[in-house]
């Protein structure tokens, strides 16, 4: 073979890895962020302290259950 076509087969090699790759990472990451949303209890009682609201338990569970029912229905 000459050293045209190998060139070739690397390029198109490595445009495919990108490609694959770019696909693979982006799925992952979407089942990463549904499975493990990018909040918690903790950054929730910390955002209603800066609010100027006293944080309860049951608060915080009740925002946490309506947080992830948002997030679960927009996907």
């Amino acid at each position: 073979m000459s050293t045209g076509i190998w060139i070739l087969i690397v390029v198109i090699g490595v445009i495919g890895g990108f490609v694959g790759g770019f696909f693979f990472t982006r799925k992952y990451m979407e089942n990463y962020f549904k499975n493990n949303p990018p909040f918690n209890e903790q950054m929730l009682r910390t955002m209603m302290v800066q609010m100027g609201q006293r944080p309860s338990e049951k608060k915080l569970h009740q925002m946490m259950t309506a947080m992830k029912a948002s997030y679960k229905k927009q996907n």
